[in-house]
């Protein structure tokens, strides 16, 4: 077989990483495109609104801080920046549970289209001004955080996350603890899981690739920079969902 036969046309490689026929590689691909993607919007939270919308430990501590002060509009913010990102996950979760259904073996694909579209929908932030449009992109911003954070748990089994990387940072430091403890006791029970281990530095290191690029991205272009952005979700999720749709 000629070699040129092994290379995937761009169409052929979206229905291997949303299609079908799982497997380990496909799935750790589309995790790194998430968390890229979601490196990304996150940056563009920070430019286009001044909030980390990934960050719901910051958001929790804000509402419990501002609270205390009554400064009620404050509180507000961060209940609906919790409030759409818990909504994103769960949406996600029940989302991919009915496609298992309905459309099997395309659950993922069905998820990352959505959040493609709610990315697109992001994008149109810079058309209107007002507090509450803001506060509508805050929220729709949040919510696909969650849908991607839920995303990357439900390929990984629980093992991984797009957005926390502070749970991924906080795994890799007790597996290097672990790592230097062994070296004094090679006796000891408890064994590192590198390849976790480097699965997680992986996907740290997309998400902070991911935000260089979107604050790059959105310095410049503003709310725009979200099109490009739900354009790679689209263009890997619609063929796998196509090619079930003629099949």
């Amino acid at each position: 077989m000629k070699r040129h036969r092994h290379i995937l046309h761009p169409l052929q490689s979206a229905r291997v990483i949303l299609g079908h026929r799982r497997s380990a590689g496909a799935d750790l691909l589309l995790a790194t495109v998430i968390a890229f993607t979601a490196g990304a919007a996150n940056a563009g939270g920070f430019f286009a609104l001044g909030q980390y919308t990934s960050h719901v430990t910051g958001y929790l501590s804000q509402l419990a801080d501002h609270l205390v002060v009554a400064e009620w509009w404050i509180c507000l913010v961060a209940v609906i920046a919790i409030g759409a990102f818990v909504s994103g996950a769960a949406f996600c979760s029940a989302l991919i549970h009915w496609a298992r259904l309905h459309l099997p073996g395309r659950q993922y694909a069905v998820s990352v289209a959505v959040q493609g579209v709610c990315l697109m929908l992001f994008a149109t932030g810079g058309w209107y001004e007002g507090v509450a449009w803001r506060l509508w992109c805050m929220a729709c911003l949040c919510f696909t955080m969650g849908m991607q954070n839920a995303t990357v748990t439900k390929i990984s089994g629980g093992r991984l996350r797009a957005t926390h990387a502070t749970a991924m940072i906080t795994d890799i430091g007790i597996g290097l603890g672990r790592a230097l403890y062994r070296r004094h006791a090679p006796d000891a029970v408890h064994r590192v899981d590198w390849h976790r281990m480097r699965l997680m530095a992986q996907l740290v290191f997309t998400f902070f690739l991911g935000g260089v690029t979107g604050a790059l991205g959105y310095a410049r272009v503003g709310f725009g920079f979200s099109l490009p952005l739900g354009c790679l979700l689209l263009a890997m999720a619609l063929p796998a969902l196509w090619k079930y749709r003629q099949g």
